[in-house]
């Protein structure tokens, strides 16, 4: 399928590593001229010349931090000198740290408030006129399966990224008649750094091996198996791509069908 995406610009957040990584990658390879967002330059660095040198498309990046106030205009300012512009906006933020509902002080839930959802917000509304005025734009938004079945350990991220469901939903409606979507794509048990991490602590909260956590986890799910990046990346190419043009307003979950709500 032809995604309709070739010369494309799109902004990706978060994406030195991970979900964010491949997202930028399969984009890249689709044709998208792609602008990586994250806090390591050596990393970045070294995804843009990989992409750079496989193509079709092409990467540009900018070091910036969710958590820095000035994040914004700083990565506004980047997608215009680098990109001339966005089309593509891909919203990614890194998972807070686990913990339970008493851990969230009032200092670390207005932290991760900022850099989880109102940096998010803020930038998209900044975005948005360049997209309007275009009559095309694709805004998609990766949160977590803990949007709608809470995720034990996780309060944090149970607590702040429902928030974005209602934005994304509400924004899908104003900006449907304008050529624009807005989804939301939710990743399950996804093979990536920040899982690994969560099974860590799974291990060590309970006293057991990594392999036998990791291993109930996958018993848990239906697929029977973790899912990996490049699957999850193909789901979100897909939204962001011109076939996908009558799908917004949605939650789309890419879980193995972990989740057991419809």
């Amino acid at each position: 399928m032809d995604l309709g995406i070739t010369g494309k610009r799109a902004l990706v957040l978060a994406s030195s590593r991970g979900l964010g990584k491949a997202i930028a990658v399969t984009l890249a390879r689709e044709g998208a001229h792609v602008l990586l967002c994250g806090r390591s330059a050596a990393t970045l660095q070294a995804n843009c010349d990989a992409i750079n040198a496989e193509g079709p498309g092409k990467a540009d990046w900018i070091q910036a931090d969710l958590t820095d106030a000035g994040f914004v205009e700083a990565v506004v300012k980047a997608a215009h000198e680098k990109l001339g512009g966005v089309d593509i906006l891909v919203n990614n933020s890194g998972g807070p740290t686990p913990g339970a509902t008493e851990d969230m002080s009032e200092e670390v839930l207005l932290a991760n408030f900022q850099a989880m959802v109102l940096r998010l917000i803020t930038l998209t509304n900044r975005l948005l006129p360049g997209m309007k005025e275009r009559g095309w734009g694709r805004i998609l938004t990766v949160a977590s399966s803990g949007v709608i079945e809470p995720i034990p350990g996780l309060a944090l991220s149970n607590t702040l990224r429902p928030a974005l469901a209602g934005w994304s939903k509400t924004l899908a409606s104003e900006v449907a008649g304008r050529g624009i979507t807005s989804n939301l794509l939710l990743p399950g048990s996804i093979f990536t750094d920040r899982l690994k991490s969560l099974d860590a602590a799974a291990a060590e909260r309970r006293g057991e091996s990594v392999e036998t956590v990791r291993a109930e986890s996958e018993k848990a799910i239906p697929a029977g198996r973790y899912g990996t990046v490049e699957e999850f990346a193909a789901t979100a190419a897909f939204l962001c791509s011109q076939p996908a043009s009558y799908v917004t307003g949605s939650l789309i979950r890419c879980d193995g069908g972990a989740a057991r709500s419809v």
